[in-house]
């Protein structure tokens, strides 16, 4: 029986290969975001993020080269694995190896402070992002960062 990858229909060599990756596919990858980004540590990254993934934070910002570069980012951001937030994402379409997500964080334990993001993603053939693009939004932010 073939290897299946997640991503892909076909096996890897096959011709298959290299059609689009699936809707649920990118729903897996964004479920995996979010747990990791709940997770303690700065190794976790490498599961989601190809060695040499580019993370662009919201659209005028620097992009964050590498997974060393995106674990120390995560870790400044993010106000530990205990931070308290709901997360809820729809797939918006799906396009060869390239995935436009929105997704809306309630950060607080009242949820009473949103974020509605645009998530551009571009997976390898291992199902890990090579590319991440956010074009975040919240009330009163000007540039969403």
């Amino acid at each position: 029986m073939p290897n299946r990858s997640p991503i892909v229909a076909g096996s890897r060599g096959s011709p298959e290969h290299n059609r689009a990756m699936n809707r649920a596919a990118v729903q897996k990858w964004v479920a995996d975001y979010e747990r990791l980004w709940r997770t303690p540590g700065t190794e976790l990254p490498a599961e989601l993020f190809a060695a040499d993934a580019s993370y662009l934070p919201s659209p005028w910002a620097p992009s964050i080269q590498g997974l060393d570069a995106i674990a120390r980012f995560w870790e400044a951001e993010r106000d530990g694995p205990d931070e308290e937030f709901t997360m809820s994402s729809d797939v918006l379409t799906v396009d060869g190896r390239t995935a436009v997500v929105r997704v809306l964080v309630k950060y607080g334990a009242l949820g009473n402070r949103p974020w509605r993001d645009l998530w551009v993603l571009r997976l390898a053939e291992d199902g890990r992002c090579s590319s991440f693009e956010e074009w975040p939004f919240a009330p009163d932010q000007p540039d969403g960062h």
